[in-house]
């Protein structure tokens, strides 16, 4: 499969003061082709969603942390051009997505929330 791209998606569940708070994967695994866009979303409970930033962040095999941006516009130089995150409110969700993907995008994708 040397023409398509794995990507996978790992959200995490965290607890503050006895009250469960986690992001939810409405995709766990993807394959792209080469050009492809790549589109992920992710959907928060157990906490004030619109009270946080949303953040995209991925790990590319036996490499470390990149973060990717956040809903808001800000994003990391590298992705800038070929990114778009935004979020829903009412629906507790993030997306992301990532056009014109390469074999250089396969990595883990997380969605991460940060306090505003």
């Amino acid at each position: 499969m040397k023409n398509t791209l794995s990507l996978f998606l790992l959200l995490l569940t965290f607890s503050t003061g006895g009250k469960c708070q986690s992001m939810e994967s409405l995709q766990t695994a993807v394959q792209l082709k080469p050009g492809e866009a790549l589109s992920l979303s992710c959907r928060g409970s157990g906490f004030s969603f619109s009270s946080y930033d949303m953040h995209w962040i991925r790990q590319p095999a036996g490499k470390p942390l990149e973060w990717m941006g956040y809903a808001g516009g800000t994003y990391a130089k590298p992705f800038q051009g070929r990114i778009e995150i935004t979020r829903d409110n009412s629906n507790n969700m993030a997306y992301l997505k990532l056009s014109g993907v390469t074999v250089e995008d396969s990595a883990v994708y997380y969605c991460a929330g940060e306090a505003q």
